[in-house]
């Protein structure tokens, strides 16, 4: 039997094969898409009775693929809420945490204890950048439009700027074109929050590592990881990170919930 998890975002979902100890792939795929979600299927060869453990913040299409994927004789089960980490959280409303959040904060905890206390930034639609204390309690963060939000919001809510993509690293700046000083002011906007609030927590804690994931990751690295370094921090890339949150907790955990129903999907 073989362990798959896959986490289910705002605007895609990512789907990770699990080997013994990690997972050992992983592919990021459209929400929508189901000819996608084939040939992802015909390249794995999932076998009858394989395990997915489902997690995400978007109810519609979590559910969709869980019909999916019972279609196809998988055995489904889902995240079962904050009462199963094995960590604490210290936030009002846990039940209202985004469940990536915390499953970054399980994949950091279990993985590395020494490297706490530290910040974990997920980049994606939205940026959270949260920190875990060094007893391995999440304390909650900051949220704020990712990328893709902020060139959305530029175009929808003014007269002409035009709608654009930030899809590369460190866009050059000055901007010689509208175009070019939209895609440089948002790249370092999202750059300069993740700094701002690193830094916040670092007057505090005696941070020793930040830790990067999200579909945008790959984009902010470069510009991000010579300022924390600068101030003595270690950047760790980890793309699967969530999706290692998951799969702890399938393991430590292994019969969640019901076949049928999820419980949670904060």
């Amino acid at each position: 039997m073989t362990l798959f998890v896959a986490d289910v975002g705002n605007s895609r979902m990512k789907w990770g094969r699990c080997g013994s100890q990690t997972v050992k792939d992983s592919l990021a795929l459209p929400l929508d898409d189901i000819s996608a979600w084939e040939a992802a299927w015909q390249a794995w060869s999932p076998q009858p009775d394989d395990v997915w453990m489902l997690a995400g913040t978007n109810p519609e299409p979590l559910d969709r693929l869980a019909d999916w994927l019972r279609q196809r004789r998988q055995q489904v089960r889902f995240w079962p809420g904050p009462q199963a980490l094995p960590i604490q959280v210290n936030v009002e409303t846990p039940q209202r945490v985004g469940v990536d959040r915390l499953l970054n904060a399980v994949a950091a905890w279990q993985s590395e204890r020494e490297a706490v206390p530290a910040v974990l930034v997920d980049a994606g639609s939205a940026v959270t950048v949260d920190l875990l204390d060094n007893g391995g309690v999440f304390q909650g963060g900051a949220i704020f439009p990712g990328l893709r939000l902020m060139t959305l919001a530029l175009h929808e809510y003014t007269a002409r700027l035009p709608l654009v993509a930030v899809n590369e690293p460190s866009p050059p700046l000055p901007g010689k074109n509208t175009e070019a000083a939209i895609r440089a002011g948002i790249h370092d906007a999202v750059v300069g929050g993740i700094f701002q609030a690193v830094r916040r927590y670092q007057m505090r804690h005696p941070l020793r590592s930040v830790w990067l994931t999200g579909g945008d990751a790959e984009l902010l690295r470069p510009a991000l990881e010579p300022i924390l370094v600068e101030h003595g921090l270690l950047l760790r890339f980890w793309p699967e990170m969530t999706l290692e949150g998951l799969r702890l907790l399938a393991v430590m955990m292994p019969c969640w919930t019901d076949n049928n129903k999820p419980q949670s999907r904060t």
